[in-house]
């Protein structure tokens, strides 16, 4: 056993690295490195409790410990890069797990004797930290399902819901304070489990109201509500380590869904409210928008792009769901060779989590100099020659700017439009997750490559090497 003065030296230094490691994965550079100050705070918070705190029972501990490792590693060899959005759905999960089985075990702990104010105070941080974790859990195994499309991303939109909401709010607060006061009688189990049982109800309800083109907010809101439930879980335990570490990510998460919510002109009340985005769009209707499609093949894209000196690709959800990450970067670096500019163009809610996009090209080694964010870029579409979206449809949507009364009216898009020509890859006309029929694709200077987007890149890659 080491001492409790080195127990908490070790804990400052584990939230030293922690900060440090939120810092540098705000920075693409440094993500490696913010990655492994993560690991070098975790693997000292470790020790620093199995060391200094933990009395007893360490071969259940080590178990745990070689179960979830063991676990933890097959995943991460695994899972694919296009499958992250699920994996850190169903992660937020074990943290929300977590903190309710922590939650239960701290209540039920005979050996704590507290009285009076600090006994009400312990009760209300134990109600707390459950409720937030039974909310996490239930939450993100809905997100889980409809990211991974064992669930439908249309909103489930329940008649009176936000009644029903209340209603929930009102039975928490109700059996918190019959917790509160049953328990300083010894009891306090019943209104305990029963709001459990409401708080898991309360989660899969309001993610399964909220549509597919909201996702990425969920994720971010998920993660937020992750690092509450593990603060909560910190002053159950009075553990200081676990409060600072859990408000670092819950302040974060908050932050980005604040961000993602302004990318996409939306209010965070009205993301949790539910109601926008469709499950996997609809076929268009021809009568919707006046005008013709006009369809290209790889050879004409191929020439279209040797003919260029300024491309900008623009990625969506469709790569990801191809997995042609792999050949946009060969195709960007035969470009490149060829002395054409080609720069990538990121919308901040591309993708089904925060940064999917920047994922999936790190994955695939597209160098970070020439991936930009949606604000660095949209003045430079006018001087483009050919924009090359690839499985995105909102995000690249007129309407937005030019239909008033659009769903996604007033929310931020890339312009590609704006380019010379602009080539869009899509499987077929289908709408978006908002389920808005997209302007883009009947615009004179639009070409649609319909297909698989890897089949078409390889296709497309296979043109580009006979034009030597």
């Amino acid at each position: 056993m080491i001492s409790s003065g080195i127990v908490t030296v070790s804990y400052i230094v584990a939230m030293v690295l922690f900060i440090l490691a939120l810092g540098g994965l705000s920075n693409q550079e440094k993500a490696s490195r913010g990655n492994w100050y993560g690991i070098a705070g975790m693997a000292i918070a470790l020790l620093a409790t199995l060391l200094g705190v933990v009395t007893g029972h360490y071969v259940i501990l080590f178990v745990a410990l070689l179960v979830g490792g063991s676990v933890g590693i097959m995943l991460a060899r695994r899972v694919q890069m296009t499958q992250m959005p699920e994996l850190v759905a169903i992660l937020h999960s074990l943290v929300g797990l977590a903190a309710v089985l922590v939650g239960f075990a701290n209540f039920m702990d005979s050996s704590m004797h507290l009285v009076g104010v600090e006994q009400t105070i312990h009760d209300i941080e134990t109600y707390i930290g459950i409720l937030i974790g039974a909310v996490t859990l239930s939450g993100s195994v809905i997100a889980f399902g409809k990211l991974s499309g064992r669930i439908g991303g249309k909103p489930l939109l329940v008649p009176g819901r936000h009644w029903f909401n209340l209603a929930l709010l009102i039975a928490v607060i109700w059996f918190g304070r019959d917790f509160v006061l049953q328990s300083a009688a010894g009891g306090g189990m019943t209104p305990l489990m029963l709001m459990t049982a409401i708080a898991l109800l309360y989660g899969m309800h309001m993610v399964m109201a909220i549509g597919g083109a909201d996702m990425p907010v969920v994720i971010s809101m998920l993660n937020s509500y992750s690092g509450w439930a593990a603060a909560a879980t910190g002053f159950m335990l009075d553990n200081d380590l676990l409060i600072v570490t859990g408000a670092l990510v819950g302040s974060s998460g908050a932050i980005l869904s604040y961000i993602m919510c302004r990318a996409m002109n939306r209010k965070f009340i009205a993301v949790i409210a539910g109601g926008f985005g469709t499950g996997g769009g609809a076929a268009a209707a021809s009568g919707d928008i006046d005008g013709e499609v006009a369809a290209i093949d790889s050879e004409e894209t191929a020439a279209l792009l040797t003919n260029a000196k300024e491309v900008m690709i623009v990625p969506g959800y469709g790569m990801a769901v191809a997995q042609a990450q792999h050949a946009v970067f060969e195709i960007t670096r035969v470009l490149r060779d060829r002395k054409i500019n080609v720069r990538f163009g990121i919308h901040p809610v591309a993708g089904r989590m925060p940064g999917h996009m920047n994922v999936l090209l790190a994955e695939a080694r597209v160098p970070y100099d020439i991936v930009y964010e949606m604000d660095e870029i949209n003045d430079d579409f006018p001087n483009i020659d050919v924009s090359v979206v690839i499985g995105a449809n909102d995000i690249v949507n007129p309407s937005a700017q030019d239909v008033p009364d659009s769903p996604i009216a007033g929310m931020p898009v890339l312009e590609v439009w704006k380019a010379a020509t602009t080539i869009v890859l899509k499987r077929s006309m289908a709408t978006g997750y908002a389920g808005v029929q997209n302007p883009l694709f009947f615009k004179e200077n639009t070409r649609m490559l319909f297909g698989d987007a890897k089949d078409s890149l390889d296709a497309v890659l296979r043109a580009l090497a006979s034009r030597k």
